[in-house]
């Protein structure tokens, strides 16, 4: 009986590799859950991107009219959103900016790393502020598009 589970121990014991075949199928299940998780997650990255640009837009347009009534009017397109941060050129009324600014730290950066276009007068309505969106150039469709404060919040 000892000699039986010794041969049987060292059977076993030979045993303990794996094969190739256990090695590939291992490798086919992680390859496939890998095409999942990729197909899955990264739609909602782009749409996590234009939902940020969107937000970004919105606190923008906030602070900008913050400025408008202290200041009586709008930056114009000369001094850009960097008015929003510190006192622009050829402001009147110094006295009456809000000290810190209207928004915290820095201008923010689209999620494609561009900076916000702003005009004044706009275009779309009194102002504009918008991204250019992924590919940086106007226009465009899907990922690509404008995203403005005349757009739609729920595209």
């Amino acid at each position: 009986m000892i000699e039986k589970l010794k041969k049987r121990f060292l059977k076993n014991r030979q045993q303990r590799g794996v094969t190739l075949v256990e090695l590939l199928v291992v490798l086919a299940i992680l390859a496939f859950i890998s095409a999942i998780v990729v197909v899955n997650v990264l739609p909602e990255r782009d749409r996590a991107a234009v939902r940020k640009a969107q937000i970004d837009i919105g606190v923008i347009e906030s602070a900008l009219d913050q400025y408008r009534l202290d200041m009586s009017s709008y930056p114009n397109t000369r001094q850009g959103l960097a008015a929003l941060v510190s006192v622009p050129d050829g402001v009147r009324q110094v006295d009456r900016y809000r000290p810190g600014g209207y928004l915290r730290g820095a201008v923010p950066v689209d999620p494609w790393g561009a900076p916000y276009q702003y005009r004044f007068p706009g275009e779309n309505g009194v102002v504009d502020i918008f991204s250019l969106g992924a590919d940086g150039e106007p226009g465009g469709e899907g990922l690509n598009a404008d995203i403005g404060n005349w757009t739609e919040q729920g595209s």
